[in-house]
């Protein structure tokens, strides 16, 4: 019997989680215990464990930040799915259309709006050709979103 993932189930990507990350910490760790063995000193060493050091930290900057990516891309898909459904029950029709004609910052700035002036919005933004501070600033009925990462 297949289990359902439950609110607490962790989920890993393995070449992040278990190689890519753990080796560039243990890279930037060892790169920065052995600069600082030779730091002070002028020579090919501290030069060279410095740019070991110094290319490790940042690559592992890098790999923390690829975190915040997967996350906002993630939310990114899930607000076009849930401005298809909201488009959907406010008209009855579908929204994929339409969609090739809106540019992502419009449909994140009309997950905004409410269900009786989405419609309309979605065709002024794509017949005006309005940016997402336009779309914003004509939603009368502003829905907030406060779960945005």
């Amino acid at each position: 019997m297949a289990s359902s993932p439950t609110k607490n189930t962790v989920m890993y990507y393995p070449w992040h989680h278990f190689v890519l990350f753990p080796a560039a910490f243990i890279l930037a760790a060892y790169g920065v215990r052995r600069y600082v063995d030779v730091a002070g000193n002028d020579s090919e060493d501290s030069r060279l464990w410095f740019t070991v050091a110094a290319l490790a930290v940042v690559g592992l900057g890098v790999l923390l930040m690829l975190r915040q990516h997967y996350a906002l891309t993630l939310q990114d898909r899930i607000i076009r799915l849930e401005l298809r459904q909201q488009y959907f029950e406010a008209t009855g029709q579908s929204l994929r259309p339409l969609e090739g004609q809106l540019t992502l910052p419009q449909i994140l700035s009309l997950r905004f709006a409410g269900d009786a002036e989405l419609p309309a919005l979605v065709q002024a933004a794509i017949r005006e050709k309005l940016s997402a501070k336009d779309i914003q600033a004509r939603i009368q009925d502003f829905h907030f979103d406060h779960m945005r990462v």
